[in-house]
This record gives structure tokens, C-alpha cells and sequence, in this order.
């Protein structure tokens, strides 16, 4: 991933909260069949010291037989996105020199993948991220709700997979090559927008206004 040195984002901390708060993760692998990319939910998993990524494919999919363990993989996290147009921008009166561009955040974990084929690791993993979902629910559903064996019948179907992560990379392009007003002139017409994502974007810019 290209990033610009004022893009760039290296907090730990911020990249792991958009792993939590953006878990649906796009699996890239490269196999002998070409590459191939599978989106998949993922628990982020902190023991022993190791930062790991948890997850689960189907047990249909082709990717756990033609990939071995110990493979290379990249994955990628998406959070909240905006198209900006120019009018946002007070200096368009002024100069006329704006161009449309697009404001995002994204995190790209590289690691390396373990297959787990153990029920009780894929009933904790399942259990794990249905917790963490469940949680916005006003009445949570746990996995307990269900019968046991209808349970381990849906775990037979699936193969869990581990990453290991070797490293990460965070990318933050949101407007902060931008004037200050130009800055507060996004964050004000994203803010106007009824799109959830959008919105999320306009608070991202408005807290680089507060800090410039």
C-alpha cells in the first residue's frame, strides 16, 4: 500500500480499534491457482505476547486445501470512507485549483496462517466473535442459545484459520493535507450527509480540525 509520510498511521492502539470496529476483513492469498481474496469476520486475539488474527472459512471453500499452513497472507480492513467534492473546500472561491478526491482509513496486516481444525478452538473463536457483535444487540445472542448439537453439527462445516501477525500498516487520508478551513469546510458538508459512514468520516476530520 502507497503512503504518503502525512498519511501514514503507526498507533497500535488506533490500528487495532479499526480491526474491532471494522471486523469483515478481505483475505488476499496467492495459491497455485492465482490470487484469490475471501472476506471474512475476524477476532483480534492479544496473549502470550503475539498479536493474532481469528477467523473461520467454510469448510467447502477450496482455500484451506490449495494453501498451505505457514503462508504468507495479507489482510485488509476497511473503516469509514467519503468522497469529497471541491465545493467543500472554502479555497475553491479563492484559486479554482481543487480536484475531487476520496477520504478513507485502512489497515493492512501481513501474517502468516495456521489452519485450526480443533472444535473447542472453533467453538471459543465463534463464541468470541459472536460476543463482540452481539454486544450493540439490545438483547445479545449467545451461541449458549442455541442446542449443542445443532452447534457442533454448523462448527463439522467450517475450518478455523490463525494469523500471526508480522506486520501493519495504517493509512489515514483524511484531508489532513488540507488548510485548516479547508479542513473545517469537509468536516462540515460530510457532517450534512445521511450516510452512517459518511458521517463517521465528517467526525474523523473534525477531530484533525480540533487538533490543528
Amino acid at each position: 500500500m502507497y503512503v504518503p509520510k502525512h498519511f501514514q498511521q503507526t498507533d497500535t492502539a488506533t490500528l487495532f480499534e479499526v480491526i474491532r470496529d471494522y471486523p469483515l476483513a478481505t483475505l488476499i492469498t496467492v495459491t497455485d491457482q492465482g490470487l484469490e481474496a475471501n472476506h471474512i469476520p475476524f477476532c483480534l486475539n492479544r496473549t502470550d505476547g503475539k498479536n493474532r488474527l481469528q477467523g473461520h472459512l467454510a469448510k467447502g471453500n477450496p482455500l484451506w486445501k490449495n494453501l498451505p499452513d505457514g503462508s504468507e497472507v495479507l489482510v485488509v480492513f476497511q473503516g469509514p470512507h467519503a468522497y469529497i467534492s471541491p465545493s467543500h473546500y472554502p479555497t475553491k472561491q479563492e484559486t479554482g485549483m481543487v480536484v475531487p478526491t476520496w477520504n478513507y482509513i485502512a489497515v493492512h496486516v501481513r501474517g502468516t496462517l495456521q489452519y485450526r481444525h480443533d472444535p473447542e478452538w472453533c467453538q471459543t473463536l465463534v463464541e468470541n466473535l459472536t460476543n463482540q457483535q452481539e454486544a450493540r444487540q439490545d438483547s445479545p445472542w449467545a451461541v449458549s442459545d442455541a442446542p449443542q448439537a445443532y452447534v457442533d453439527k454448523m462448527l463439522a462445516a467450517v475450518v478455523g484459520i490463525e494469523i500471526e501477525i508480522t506486520d501493519i500498516t495504517g493509512k489515514w487520508k483524511v484531508s489532513q493535507n488540507q488548510p485548516e478551513r479547508n479542513l473545517l469546510g469537509v468536516a462540515e458538508g460530510l457532517s450534512r450527509d445521511t450516510n452512517t459512514e459518511v458521517q463517521k468520516m465528517a467526525a474523523v476530520v473534525g477531530k484533525r480540525v480540533l487538533a490543528s
